[in-house]
């Protein structure tokens, strides 16, 4: 693994997150300064940065967790200080305590270390006395308060427009497939052809499920957001393109697979196989012609069903590209 790898992230996060980060840990930290007098508000900086996430429903998340992990972590500091007095040893003690005290109560892993992070930070630099710990308590509502503020006032984040282009990705190389398997069927193929069009045409999984997480985190970053009105209904129009599409991924897979493996040098020749190259080739326009938005009123879609009526030659392949077909094409019409 390389080291750059562990440090860096793939995509570098938006310069508004990083404001809105500094803007509600700055915030917190005088706000908790005006209202409570005493050490540096350490906890009200710590929740406010932890609590500005890409979505309002993360940081509504994330504040709860904050919020609860110091509560709990602070009481438990405060009743073994006063119980134990100060010294190292009740620092450790306190953090093992904190630990099993989350374990007992089925705490998240985000929530159990930050009870055991809140009971060693109020032992290690603070005091145990009760006044300190309700004013740590009160500073880190402040910190989460705050974050999840400047997080809804500061442009609240809509991830639509990403899963909207995973699913146009997903069309375009969709279409892509079907021209590629009807030249396919067409021609006469090597092994290595063969082997490269199933390779290929099995990329398309795991870009369905990349655009199945955009969409995810679309409807994520729509919750609790004053914006989520007005782009609900665009969501729910890319939620259905891809309800549509997934299925005809798993079938064009299929037919790929079926032909790669009944393969003969004579398949080219099928009648049968030539006509479902051109079904195939429409099915390709049809996607293409979904994705449009204004389509001219002669570009009407293409697809139709087709029907052997001799046995063909090569009557397994044929028949497994038939049926599939079928459910290609019952899809496409479904949506027309």
């Amino acid at each position: 693994m390389r080291m750059s790898s562990i440090l860096r992230a793939p995509h570098r996060a938006p310069l508004l997150q990083v404001v809105k980060s500094g803007v509600a840990t700055l915030g917190s930290w005088l706000l908790a300064e005006l209202v409570l007098q005493g050490p540096p508000p350490v906890f009200a900086a710590i929740a406010a940065l932890l609590v500005v996430q890409p979505s309002l429903n993360q940081s509504f998340a994330k504040a709860i967790e904050r919020s609860v992990g110091v509560i709990v972590g602070v009481v438990v500091a405060a009743l073994l200080g006063l119980l134990l007095g100060e010294g190292t040893w009740v620092i450790m003690a306190a953090i093992v305590a904190a630990l099993l005290l989350a374990w007992l109560l089925r705490m998240t892993a985000g929530t159990a270390n930050q009870v055991a992070i809140s009971a060693m930070l109020v032992l290690a630099l603070g005091t145990s006395a009760s006044g300190y710990a309700v004013d740590r308590i009160l500073e880190t509502l402040m910190g989460a308060a705050v974050g999840f503020i400047v997080n809804v006032a500061l442009v609240p984040p809509v991830a639509v427009a990403p899963a909207r282009e995973a699913v146009q990705r997903l069309a375009d190389e969709l279409a892509a497939s079907l021209d590629r398997l009807a030249d396919a069927l067409e021609r006469p193929q090597s092994p290595a052809a063969l082997q490269e069009l199933i390779l290929t045409v099995r990329l398309m999984r795991p870009m369905r499920d990349a655009a199945d997480a955009a969409i995810d985190a679309a409807a994520e970053s729509l919750t609790l957001n004053p914006r989520g009105s007005r782009h609900r209904s665009d969501l729910d129009v890319v939620r259905v393109e891809l309800e549509r599409l997934g299925p005809i991924v798993t079938q064009v897979i299929g037919m790929t697979r079926a032909y790669t493996d009944h393969y003969e040098s004579t398949v080219p020749d099928d009648p049968a196989v030539r006509a479902i190259a051109e079904q195939l080739r429409r099915a390709a326009h049809d996607i293409r012609l979904a994705r449009r938005e204004h389509a001219d009123s002669v570009d009407a879609a293409l697809t139709s069903q087709l029907v052997v009526a001799a046995p063909p030659q090569h009557w397994v392949l044929v028949g497994s590209l038939l049926e599939d077909l079928r459910r290609i094409h019952d899809a496409l019409a479904d949506a027309a």
